[in-house]
């Protein structure tokens, strides 16, 4: 069974410092750039991502459903709350396996934990996508090093003072 992690779009990037000062000035911005870290984190932790973002005061807002990079992203409709949305999901997908859902929000927290989901506070999940993002680069960087092809990382000391010795000489 696959792990589903269902969070709070909007709850999630006024946790998250660099988002929130983008969410001022450009929240499509803010909003593509949280789906983008989500997408990476999405991998990197092997589980379902649905992001949910309210758009209940969007007068005419007849919501959406997209996915991208892999990630599902819902738009509350006008009207309904991103709550309401997370709320029915939490309901539709508890039986189908383990459930989270990323908030903060302390009324979600409540529902979540009634219907038998874990919650993530949005700082924790703030920390745990930096600290995997960061472990993810310094393995990187390891392979990186571990496999460095050159001629000069894979000849001794000795070879090298010869040739160096020879390259002189020119």
């Amino acid at each position: 069974m696959e792990d589903i992690l269902i969070i709070d779009g909007y709850n999630i990037i006024h946790a998250w410092p660099e988002l929130a000062g983008l969410m001022d000035k450009e929240p499509e911005h803010a909003r593509d750039k949280l789906i983008d870290i989500l997408a990476e984190y999405r991998v990197l932790r092997n589980c379902r991502i649905i992001v949910v973002f309210d758009a209940h005061l969007v007068k005419g807002g007849l919501g959406g459903r997209e996915t991208r990079n892999g990630v599902e992203v819902i738009y509350s409709q006008e009207g309904e709350t991103a709550d309401s949305v997370i709320e029915r999901l939490v309901s539709m997908y508890i039986k189908e396996g383990r459930v989270a859902v990323a908030t903060s929000d302390w009324s979600q927290q409540s529902f979540i934990f009634g219907k038998g989901a874990a919650r993530m506070p949005a700082r924790e999940l703030v920390e745990e996508v930096t600290r995997l993002t960061a472990e993810k680069k310094e393995k990187l960087q390891e392979m990186v090093h571990s496999n460095d092809q050159r001629l000069g990382t894979r000849l001794n000391d000795d070879i090298k003072a010869v040739l160096e010795k020879i390259r002189r000489q020119k």
